[in-house]
């Protein structure tokens, strides 16, 4: 039985997974019986042997063992096993050797022809193996990979390898050293490595250098950045890195990230004295600038099971380094500072929260295009919404909160709208809807609905913001600073759908109807009133049954409006599915408030201006074989010219996964666009086999006939290996920037890369 154990041990202390000998052994349950299977048994009472021979297969605590012959000798505490030795461990790890020779007390040992397989799909082997020390083991002329090896032909190379004439495991110290190595891609060898150290692959975190990294960009120059990481301790870490580029210096930047058991933050610091801060051109903001850095930190945390509180927040030198140097997690183009407080039960909902916008671009202060300045800070923002648990008046009644600040130091003024007063305001919301649904004997939904809301608005303009508003409407002639407004809704909405089914197919046509009475929108074309939230309106479809249309709470709907439509949706027995809508709004009593104008002219040209509006409709299909398509579009109430289109096709047929789309607004001069938009956008992938893959995409600008943007790049990957390379451009406001970029992933080892900019 002591043999058996021994050499239990021993499969332990060869894994690639390299569990401790002892750890593994104490994890088998007190009075686990070994079972010793084989032809012959033999006791050598004057040698002091145990031997068991002929197809021996010994299963002890959960480790199975198979080989044909295994000795134990009493006098030196030695095991020896030969002939296709074969172990497989709890965890599912094989084994296989030819000869494995041993102490019982697993310090020290040897192995011929040793071959590993680990349950994480890694592979290793060697000609022979040597353990001493208790937690030393050398694998001599040993190979490593991650990639399975083929089916068809196991003696073919694998994608890639490394060959070592040592490779030397430290359980101590949990880490695996290549000496005198190489790495073999496709049995060539690519890179000689004298000397080579990863963590044990059972270590999730271990401090030592990451993988190094190729960026740069025409005003930056090349650059490599070396990472090194520091596990400081299970719950907190730290990783430091250094670029040096051709043009700029030393980029240097540190990362913390700390977990609790309820959440975690992490703290990002970067910062760099450019070398030349003419190479940035003059027009932009970076070229005057030599110390630039930032403070980057995010974090959330799990209150209780219902509550949590988080941040988000980018502190900078200027207002593009981040995204000049691709700092990661802090690039994009608008880059948002929050800071919030969310709660969520089944029905209710709280959320408070701060931010402020970043637009990190590169135009200076002086230029036109600017907006970064431009941008508020929101302070609070406030959303609440509680729905009563149980039925009143047989129906369901919600009430909805909701309060703003806003602070903007510098307006957004242009010559038709006014998108941004240079001012401080607040408004407080609050409403409740009550609606119930009857269903009468012939299928006839019924909903009537009551609705009540009330704002409380303040106003502190500067003097150039009432000079712009006096100028963007001369007949202004009241600027209050307090306004208080109420709004009652009476609706009733009317849905009677009718089936129709056969043999093959399933259909329904649903008339609909809704009229909401209301007075009129109080201070309706009061320019004094900012809009903020409510700035974008889309009339389409889906919007069409909607109580009110604006996008947000600065704009109120008023007026008695009716909104009428038929909706359809098929089932088809081939796996066709289809669903359409058609309608149309009607203005029937009161003002128009979409015929109002504000500072934004948010309802020029929606279609919803006049008193019977737009024709709105939706069409779309799905199939079974992968190709689905929609389209909406809104058409003049008076010609049916077709104002605004958005068409949408999708496949995903065998190895092509394609999607592309196109947007059509005809002309708004009263919002700033004189001509008409048409963009075409698309994207593709083509798998040419299992692992290769091509792919692209772009945005084309039809009146401007630009393509604005486009991408393609091409891609290899299987379980071990992943290659991708792309090239990208994108065109704005007369800047091109190109991108290239490749990446390679080793599974196990880490991954490799490169990113380039050039204006």
């Amino acid at each position: 039985m002591k043999a058996g154990v021994a050499l239990i041990a021993l499969a332990a202390s060869l894994s690639v997974a390299h569990t401790q000998v002892e750890e593994l052994v104490g994890e088998i349950p007190a009075g686990q019986q070994m079972i010793l299977v084989g032809d012959t048994l033999v006791y050598d009472f004057d040698a002091g042997t145990v031997t068991a021979v002929g197809g021996v297969q010994i299963e002890y605590g959960g480790i199975n063992v198979v080989a044909q012959r295994v000795s134990y000798n009493r006098n030196t505490s030695r095991v020896i096993a030969s002939g296709g030795v074969e172990i497989r461990d709890r965890s599912g790890n094989k084994y296989y050797a030819e000869e494995i020779d041993i102490t019982d007390d697993f310090s020290d040992g040897f192995v011929r022809a040793l071959r590993v397989e680990t349950t994480e799909k890694t592979y290793m082997a060697a000609e022979s193996a040597e353990r001493s020390g208790g937690n030393l083991t050398t694998f001599i002329k040993g190979v490593y990979t991650a990639c399975e090896p083929c089916e068809e032909n196991p003696e073919k190379p694998p994608l890639w390898q490394i060959k070592a004439q040592r490779v030397i495991w430290d359980g101590k110290a949990k880490t695996i050293r290549f000496e005198r190595s190489r790495f073999e891609f496709l049995g060539i060898p690519l890179a000689y490595l004298p000397y080579f150290e990863v963590a044990d692959p059972t270590v999730k975190r271990k401090s030592g250098f990451l993988m190094p990294s190729v960026v740069g960009g025409s005003e930056v120059g090349v650059g490599l950045t070396v990472p090194y990481y520091f596990a400081l301790s299970p719950t907190y870490d730290l990783t430091i890195s250094g670029t040096g580029y051709t043009k700029q210096g030393f980029l240097a930047e540190a990362e913390w990230r700390q977990r609790f058991d309820n959440g975690g933050y992490t703290l990002k610091l970067a910062g760099i004295h450019q070398n030349r801060p003419g190479a940035w051109p003059a027009t932009y903001v970076d070229s005057t600038v030599e110390n630039r850095g930032m403070i980057g930190t995010t974090g959330e945390f799990q209150i209780n099971p219902r509550w949590k509180a988080g941040w988000d927040v980018l502190i900078q030198s200027d207002k593009n380094f981040a995204r000049s140097y691709r700092i990661e997690g802090f690039s994009e183009a608008v880059q948002r500072s929050t800071i919030y407080l969310t709660g969520l039960s089944d029905r209710n909902y709280f959320d408070l929260r701060a931010y402020k916008f970043n637009v990190q671009e590169r135009y200076l202060d002086s230029n036109p295009g600017a907006r970064h300045d431009k941008q508020p800070a929101v302070a609070p923002l406030l959303d609440y919404s509680y729905t009563v648990g149980t039925p009143v008046l047989g129906g369901e009644l919600n009430f909805d909160v909701n309060s703003q600040g806003i602070h903007r130091k510098e307006g957004m003024y242009g010559e038709t709208k006014l998108s941004g007063l240079e001012s401080s305001s607040a408004r407080f919301s609050g409403e409740g809807e009550w609606k119930r649904s009857f269903i009468t004997g012939g299928g006839l939904v019924v909903t009537p609905l009551l609705h009540a809301r009330a704002d409380a608005i303040n106003v502190n303009l500067s003097q150039s913001a009432v000079a712009a508003i006096a100028g963007f409407d001369n007949g202004i002639e009241d600027i209050r600073s307090h306004y208080y407004r109420a709004m009652a809704t009476a609706g009733l909405e009317m849905r009677w759908p009718i089936l129709f089914s056969s043999a093959s197919s399933t259909h329904v046509l649903e008339p609909m109807g809704q009229i909401f009475v209301r007075p009129d929108e109080p201070y309706a074309g009061r320019l004094g009133i900012p809009n903020e939230d409510a700035q974008s309106l889309v009339f389409d479809a889906s919007t069409l049954f909607e109580r009110d249309k604006f996008s947000g709470y600065d704009r109120i709907e008023g007026g008695t409006r009716a909104n009428v439509g038929i909706r359809y949706s098929g089932r088809f027995a081939n796996g066709w599915s289809a669903q359409g809508l058609f309608g149309q709004s009607y203005h029937l009593a009161g003002t128009n408030s979409y015929a109002q104008a504000d500072l934004v002219n948010v309802g020029a040209y929606s279609g919803l201006e006049t008193d019977r509006s737009d024709y709105v409709a939706m069409l779309g299909f799905t199939t079974p074989f992968g190709l689905s398509a929609s389209t909406s579009a809104r058409f003049d109430e008076e010609t049916f010219e077709l104002r605004r289109n958005d068409l949408k096709v999708g496949a995903n047929i065998a190895n092509v996964s394609a999607n592309a789309s196109y947007a059509y607004i005809s002309a708004q001069p009263d919002y700033g666009f004189n001509r008409d938009r048409q963009e075409v956008s698309g994207s593709a992938s083509l798998k040419f086999n299992e692992n290769w893959r091509v792919f692209a995409s772009g945005t084309y600008n039809i009146q401007d006939s630009e393509l604005t943007r486009n991408a393609l790049g091409f891609g290899y990957s299987d379980e071990c290996f992943i290659y991708t390379m792309t090239f990208s451009q994108v065109r704005e406001d007369g800047n091109t920037e190109n991108r290239f970029g490749f990446n390679i992933s080793l599974r196990t080892l880490g991954e490799i890369g490169s990113n380039t900019f050039a204006q």
